[in-house]
């Protein structure tokens, strides 16, 4: 197998696996390397292409791996370099290829690099952005931070170090200072820890925020407030890239960038083949369509004809400037998209619009334009966990706006409810294998509760049973890879119309085959306008109620609460 190659990016499916809670395999309750490849059956059963694995590198676990401290190494909480390396061969038997999420923004406190930086290392100083305070009276006194720059997890994104005297630089968790990309040995670096992986089989790379290392020449204070930072798409990111790609060969791999707070514009020329910099972009304008004001903490319901905007303008910019999408709802800093956009399950049994919202929002990706991802449990239709006590989160960044919440004058109920929409613990609960103990993730206390209703929504539950989610998703992976026109058909967006003001509705076509979808983010019955689009030529594809839903004399589509269909063209699945 050592000739193995999975699918091309426009034909691929990727899985994510947030590694503490997909799969324990010792019993400590925490998810490792071993309970990963006991699961392969099961994500080849699926059907997916990639594997993308977070960070599983030594770490003092400030923020759940993504505080690296060594690179090139596995923490033993996971495993072994030799549980890694069997599972890439493991991997590889079944067509599947690992991904790796590449950190590169920034390193934990903990990494020898910044150890010595503090010691008073003028070369690792240099690896890291340390500055004076201002309005400084003199050595030993911190001033004021160099900027008003905030960081990720709330606070400033500048810390004091007093061994050194100096504010040093963390766009994220006061325990992860970012490294300075603008130092050519950090590129080596770099590219060292990229070859490194790569040499042990590994088919594909994940950049963590990548588009935040090419910092400002200046840095300055951010007058606009809550717009975006100044740090987002650099003036020499696209030119590091490309330094990157060049040096480790990993041109035509699958990469993928997390692109926070980026633009159109930069996301094409990072997904550009031509460009030589990434494979696909993660954008993240759509999961902030029920941020009040733009305040992730601050709740409002979603919506959706903004959505529907954004995702058109992605699609059309995208296909026409040749870049490339990497389609996704959920990952591991996301709350669960199926309790976001309204299917909501309590402590018993899962409401009706549960499994509704989920097969629709898997529509909605596997037929877009892109690279389809799966976060963990989304093939299953995992929720939020609707914790009730604060002691139940263990997201960094969830405490610390528990209490940046509390000091506005909120209640402890008021912020708890904040939490279990926003946090990010609602996308790490443990995967839900079974209605046993811990949802069959470990024999022991896991690390993080599960939602109350594990006990019905769980692989065991799913796995071969017609109609559920999970064959659901295995059916829309099949035809991913086997329908062309999924893969590169040009996509045409759609207004749905008045009466239809919660739905997406879009077209695929390649040669005379075409596929038109519909997918009603609406509680509600609701009527779309689709007399342009010939819907009564072609039949249906796929639909998540039991039948597909009913073409009226006049073009037009009645639609249930979240209804789901796709129709193509009469004759084209013989072909």
């Amino acid at each position: 197998m050592a000739d193995f190659v999975p699918r091309d990016k426009k034909h691929a499916v990727v899985y994510q696996i947030y590694i503490r809670s997909f799969c324990d395999s010792n019993g400590d309750g925490i998810g490792d390397l071993p309970g990963i490849t006991s699961k392969l059956d099961y994500l080849a059963k699926l059907g997916i292409d990639y594997l993308w694995i977070t960070p599983f590198y030594p770490s003092p676990m400030r923020d759940n791996g993504y505080d690296i401290s060594d690179y090139t190494a596995v923490d033993p909480t996971y495993g072994t370099m030799d549980d890694f390396d069997e599972l890439v061969a493991e991997a590889k038997k079944r067509h599947i290829g690992i991904m790796l999420d590449m950190v590169l923004c920034h390193t934990s406190r903990d990494h020898p690099w910044f150890q010595k930086a503090i010691a008073g290392d003028k070369e690792y100083q240099q690896y890291y952005f340390l500055k004076d305070g201002c309005n400084s009276k003199g050595p030993g006194d911190p001033g004021e931070p160099p900027t008003n720059w905030k960081a990720a997890f709330g606070g400033s994104a500048w810390e004091w170090e007093p061994h050194i005297g100096k504010w040093y630089l963390h766009l994220h968790d006061v325990s992860q200072p970012d490294l300075n990309w603008d130092n050519s040995k950090i590129r080596k670096e770099v590219e060292n820890v990229v070859l490194f992986w790569k040499k042990r089989g590994v088919a594909g790379f994940r950049f963590d925020v990548i588009n935040f290392v090419s910092k400002p020449a200046k840095f300055v204070d951010d007058t606009e407030g809550a717009g975006r930072p100044l740090f987002a798409d650099g003036p020499h990111i696209h030119e590091y890239l490309q330094e990157l790609v060049s040096t480790t060969g990993i041109d035509g791999m699958l990469t993928v960038g997390e692109m926070a707070s980026t633009t159109l514009d930069n996301c094409i020329k990072y997904s550009n083949p031509d460009n030589h910099e990434l494979a696909e972009t993660f954008s993240f304008h759509h999961l902030k369509v029920d941020y009040a004001n733009g305040d992730k903490w601050a709740l409002k319901e979603a919506d959706i004809a903004k959505l529907r905007g954004i995702l058109y303008t992605w699609q059309r910019g995208m296909q026409e400037g040749g870049g490339w999408n990497a389609l996704f709802w959920d990952n591991h800093d996301q709350p669960r998209a199926v309790t976001r956009f309204g299917g909501r399950a309590g402590e018993g049994e899962p409401n009706s619009d549960w499994e509704h919202v989920g097969k629709m929002l898997a529509t909605t990706s596997f037929f877009l334009e892109g690279t389809p991802y799966i976060y963990e449990g989304d093939e299953l239709g995992m929720t939020n966990a609707h914790y009730a006590k604060i002691d139940q989160y263990n997201d960094v960044e969830s405490l610390n706006f528990y209490q940046i919440l509390l000091k506005k004058g909120e209640t402890e109920d008021e912020a708890l409810h904040v939490l279990s929409e926003r946090s990010r613990d609602n996308g790490r609960t443990p995967m839900q294998w079974s209605d046993g103990h811990a949802a069959g993730f470990t024999t022991g206390k896991p690390w993080l509760a599960s939602p109350a209703n594990y006990t019905s929504i769980n692989a065991e539950a799913e796995v071969d049973k017609p109609g559920s989610i999970f064959e659901y998703y295995r059916n829309l992976v099949h035809l991913r890879h086997e329908l062309e026109v999924l893969a590169t058909g040009k996509v045409t967006c759609y207004e749905p119309g008045d009466e239809a003001p919660k739905v997406l509705l879009f077209e695929r076509q390649i040669g005379d085959i075409r596929v038109v979808v519909t997918t009603s983010f609406d509680q509600k019955p609701c009527t779309v306008d689709a007399s342009k689009l010939n819907v009564g030529e072609l039949e249906p594809l796929v639909f998540n109620y039991k039948e597909a839903p009913q073409i009226q004399g006049d073009g037009t589509i009645a639609l249930k609460p979240y209804e789901a269909c796709a129709w193509i063209t009469k004759g084209a699945l013989n072909k």
